[in-house]
């Protein structure tokens, strides 16, 4: 894989085709990561700098520099270590600066969160300059809807939680002018559709080396108590389950999750007690997907097989069917993929969330 620097201002600044080691990881709703280590050289420095971006033209992704270190050996020479995350982890740097209440289509309530805190802040010193907003048309975007409140929470956490419950991706692209999100939705490429053709991994197919299969109930939460405004007996609250089939008995796994920050009023005009409630309910919602039962499947994809070719047959987000070598045959998203360079080869590694 060949390394491609560029400045804050999207300048190329060093092409690097030599280093020891590269892992390269683009996630599927979450920031990607990666960690490059190459020897220390005169000069390296000048281009290897904190917020400066790398390229590969195998991927989509683009990363931001964030951590270098520097180890030194006489032996075998001083090693330069540089890691970072994706773009979409300048959502970070920016928290829901006031309260926003999003009542109406759900791409729009992300929009409005991205305009108030990065596109057109009140205050201009929160502004991230050239960065856009792109609109899917995706219909499966665009007829989603929600009811939430927001105050002062981490913004890329809160554009995360939304996307999680309606298992939505999104990401941060370069453009020739800046910074441009987008929200997306993978293809699905199982059996259980007949529109888009079927990506299979598989020992079969001889595209899935080996697989590790994990399926854990130890952190999950099937219904939630909501506690919202109010004090004592008098706070609002309301029971949110993960879906219809939450349980009872021992099967009922319940948590409980503080609103306090969820007003009914934003100074200007009241909520109904429906609308409070549903803002209640999505921050149930919300809470519910950090503990939900864990299914995956990570499997090592054979980079000489012919099959299924990655980004051109599935991409990141994608929904394919996976036979692992137990016979266990399901659908799964791929959630991630990692792209992995050293002195003893290159390798590719799918992961993939095993979908109810």
């Amino acid at each position: 894989m060949q390394l491609v620097v560029l400045d804050t201002s999207f300048s190329v600044l060093q092409v690097i085709d030599s280093y020891d080691s590269l892992i390269w990881t683009e996630r599927y709703a979450d920031y990607g990561d990666f960690e490059l280590v190459l020897p220390f050289l005169n000069g390296v420095l000048y281009y290897i700098d904190f917020d400066n971006y790398l390229a590969i033209k195998e991927s989509s992704t683009v990363m931001v520099i964030e951590q270098i270190e520097i180890e030194t050996d006489v032996e075998s020479g001083n090693k330069l270590k540089v890691s970072g995350r994706s773009l979409e982890s300048i959502l970070n740097r920016r928290i829901v600066w006031k309260q926003t209440i999003l009542n109406g289509k759900l791409q729009n309530g992300i929009q409005k969160l991205l305009y108030e805190n990065i596109i057109q802040p009140t205050d201009p010193s929160r502004k991230i300059p050239n960065f856009t907003f792109k609109e899917s048309s995706d219909t499966t975007i665009t007829g989603l809807t929600i009811e939430a409140q927001y105050t002062g929470d981490n913004l890329f956490d809160v554009i995360k939680s939304i996307c999680d419950v309606y298992s939505l991706g999104f990401r941060i692209s370069l453009s020739d002018t800046g910074f441009v999100f987008s929200l997306y939705n993978g293809k699905d490429r199982s059996y259980g559709q007949i529109v888009n053709p079927y990506v299979i991994f598989s020992p079969m197919y001889d595209n899935l080396i080996s697989s590790n299969y994990l399926d854990s109930a130890k952190n999950l939460k099937t219904v939630t108590l909501v506690a919202g405004e109010g004090e004592g007996t008098a706070r609002k609250t309301k029971e949110v389950p993960i879906d219809s089939g939450a349980g009872s008995g021992l099967s009922r796994r319940e948590m409980y999750t503080d609103a306090r920050d969820i007003s009914s009023t934003d100074g200007e005009e009241t909520l109904t007690e429906a609308e409070y409630n549903s803002q209640l309910t999505e921050r149930g919602k919300e809470k519910l997907t950090e503990y939900t039962r864990v299914t995956s499947v990570e499997g090592e994809a054979d980079t000489h097989s012919t099959s299924f070719t990655y980004g051109k047959d599935y991409n990141v987000g994608d929904i394919v069917e996976v036979v692992n070598e137990y016979g266990i045959e399901t659908k799964a998203r791929v959630i991630e993929f990692i792209r992995s360079e050293s002195e003893s080869g290159y390798d590719m590694y799918p992961t993939f969330s095993i979908i109810e």
